[in-house]
């Protein structure tokens, strides 16, 4: 179903992939706001840390304004950059945490933490300054026993690519700076240290390589002494050698009852308790969905607690579920549970207020937003929703033009296997294509590979619809959102079931009558971006590609992996003959079609050298390629005017090279090589 527009016959028709469309590139840009994080403040009031593209990818803490409608503040000042590069990703609330009026926070230009009154534009340090950024923190929390803030500490002082990680504290209560002190140590990684507010103890998850915390780890509690040291350690989850597991997001409720999420017997994320006195776990509802997700920023929570200190207590959670995020109420005592009517679809992050909760989410007609959400006394029904900030405040001036996705399954190579898709058809309140055309089709291949595509309302998406294209987003085998047996189909696998899945996802789209099989395009980020370069190398079903920071080069990646992802590159691809059978920077020779790729050069993820290496290859074989690097980008362009640029020219590029059809607007294309 598409929103309502002209009729057919008061359309004007025009070859798809040439339409005139209000949502430009530049529009596209400006909606790129993006929310990472959330927390409450002592007022009731809600923070959290706020992307900016047009101010050059800034990342500010603002807080929610006090009076309805009203503007957001700015609390961090100017001068500060609220994100860590912890794990590289860094991420999420992982870079902030508020107790009261006070915040502390990750700085990006120096990575020291930083203590300031909300209100205040003078935050002062609390951790000593390093050359080069070399010790990072993440995932921080207040402990109320001490005085002190407990978070995760990486250290690249001694070996840069081999960090040492650590839980450590730092004193809030002393004007001088000191070191910080060490809580545990001996692991690979540590996340979610979590301070019991009723009791001196702490919960913290906890992994090791080869493993991705997704794929094993374990949560553990741990006491502390008089002097604040982490004694008597407990393993809550993950440790029994017959189990698979990964526990995730531990939280403490405000009387002292430890809960977390993992995926011990169905393979899906639920919530469990951790009952003390017999020291086992209790699942509290059991559902075929996905209560989390993989861990590749720190800080995620997705549920909370409402409710007082009795039988009211309750916990609001999000889940996905075939494709799509639902809220639920779930009470720990009698162990029901409801959901509430929301207009989110995919809902990421949740937290708790006075009466009411924050939620971070979307849908197919709302880009990226944060809710607040007011319950009845019961906690049951929703009684308010009121959006209080949104990633493009204009979006609905452009309501008329959206697509609206499909949520597809398609068969894979494998017989009676599916895996799943996000459709979206082309769509425009003006014009429609002629009756004997197909349009082109672009296949989106999301990055991770463990990542999911959502089917939330995105201009990026829209852009390419409202102008005569089809799109699909597709959540190959590997993707999270479906159980632990759908992501573990890539592991040993990665560059063959993505690969598949993307291939025969288009061709179930021709072969149902939706698209030009002649005009088939895929693009793709950073893993996408290896799937992309991929498909083109080992399969005949693209006509053009485009690869944004995408990997070539297999080996070099695992030489050059940070330690976040050391064995992840391992694991995906299995063993020495497949890295240098998958890689597409070896087979060149079977590129067959147009390429454009984009870099960032500060890119220290996927080196910029692997595109430079695909670029000049393509080039020499004397197959169309064009090659955009920026100045100053890391993995994943953050500047409104890169992001702005490099839509418009990809756009353009697949028009010049499988197009017939000249896009709309004025926009002079870059030089294509091997190209007239």
């Amino acid at each position: 179903m598409q929103p309502e527009a002209l009729g057919a016959a008061e359309k004007a028709t025009a070859p798809y992939g040439s339409w005139e469309s209000p949502i430009t590139a530049a529009a596209v840009s400006a909606a790129g706001r993006t929310v990472e994080g959330l927390a409450v403040a002592g007022d009731g009031r809600l923070v959290w840390v706020e992307k900016r593209p047009e101010e050059g990818g800034a990342s500010v803490l603002v807080r929610e304004a006090a009076e309805p409608r009203g503007k957001a503040l700015d609390v961090s000042p100017q001068g500060f950059a609220v994100r860590t590069l912890a794990q590289e990703y860094g991420g999420g609330s992982g870079a902030f945490a508020v107790q009261g009026d006070t915040v502390v926070f990750s700085n990006y230009s120096d990575q020291r933490l930083y203590m300031q009154t909300i209100g205040d534009s003078s935050p002062r340090p609390l951790t000593p300054d390093y050359a080069a950024s070399e010790v990072r923190y993440a995932d921080g929390v207040f402990d109320p026993h001490f005085h002190r803030y407990v978070t995760i500490m990486e250290d690249h002082r001694n070996n840069s690519s081999d960090p040492v990680t650590t839980i450590a504290a730092v004193k809030t209560s002393d004007r001088d700076v000191n070191e910080p002190t060490i809580l545990v140590s001996g692991n690979d990684f540590y996340a979610f240290p979590r301070v019991d507010p009723s009791e001196k103890r702490m919960a913290w998850i906890e992994w090791s390589n080869p493993n991705m915390s997704w794929d094993k780890s374990q949560l553990w509690v741990g006491y502390f002494s008089e002097k604040g040291e982490v004694q008597n350690r407990i393993c809550i989850a993950g440790g029994d050698p017959t189990l698979v597991e990964s526990p995730t997001e531990p939280k403490w409720s405000s009387k002292g009852e430890l809960f977390f999420i993992t995926d011990r017997q169905s393979g899906f994320w639920n919530i469990y308790k951790w009952d003390e006195q017999s020291n086992v776990v209790i699942q509290l509802y059991a559902l075929d969905a996905e209560f989390s997700k993989p861990m590749w920023v720190f800080g995620a929570s997705s549920y909370a607690f409402v409710g007082k200190n009795d039988s009211s207590l309750k916990i609001i959670c999000c889940y996905r579920q075939n494709g799509r995020s639902y809220v639920g109420v779930l009470d720990p005592g009698s162990g029901s549970f409801s959901t509430l009517v929301i207009p989110f679809s995919s809902v990421t992050n949740i937290v708790s207020g006075d009466e009411c909760f924050y939620i971070e989410g979307a849908s197919a007609n709302l880009p990226v937003s944060i809710a607040k959400v007011t319950l009845d006394e019961k906690r049951t029904v929703t009684t308010d929703f009121s959006l209080i900030w949104s990633s493009s405040e204009d979006v609905t001036e452009y309501k008329s033009y959206f697509s609206l996705p499909e949520f597809i399954e398609f068969p894979t190579v494998i017989p009676g296997q599916h895996a799943y898709a996000y459709f979206y058809a082309p769509y425009s309140h003006s014009f429609q294509g002629p009756s004997d055309e197909k349009p082109p089709l672009l296949v989106r291949t999301h990055g991770g590979p463990t990542e999911e595509a959502r089917g939330i309302l995105d201009l990026n998406v829209q852009y390419w619809t409202s102008r005569g294209w089809a799109l699909v987003d597709v959540n190959y085998g590997g993707s999270s959102g479906y159980g632990r047996e759908y992501r573990e189909r890539i592991l040993g696998q990665w560059g063959a079931v993505d690969v598949n899945d993307c291939c025969s996802c288009a061709t179930f789209l021709v072969e149902t009558g939706r698209v030009d099989g002649q005009r088939l395009c895929i693009t793709g980020e950073s893993a996408g971006g290896f799937t992309t370069l991929a498909c083109l190398a080992f399969r005949q079903t693209f006509k053009a590609g485009c690869s944004l920071y995408g990997i070539a080069d297999l080996t070099s990646l695992r030489a050059g992996s940070h330690k976040f992802e050391a064995c992840y590159t391992d694991n995906l691809v299995g063993n020495k003959q497949a890295y240098d059978e998958r890689a597409p920077i070896n087979f060149v020779d079977k590129f067959t079609c147009p390429l454009i790729l984009f870099h960032g050069l500060e890119d220290t993820v996927v080196p910029p050298d692997q595109t430079a290496k695909i670029y000049k290859a393509i080039k020499d074989k004397g197959l169309p390629v064009a090659l955009v690097e920026y100045e100053g980008e890391p993995h994943g362009f953050r500047k409104a005017e890169n992001i702005k640029f490099t839509l418009e020219q990809e756009m353009v590029f697949f028009a010049r090279l499988v197009g017939k059809f000249k896009v709309a607007g004025d926009i002079t294309p870059i030089n294509i090589q091997n190209f007239d």
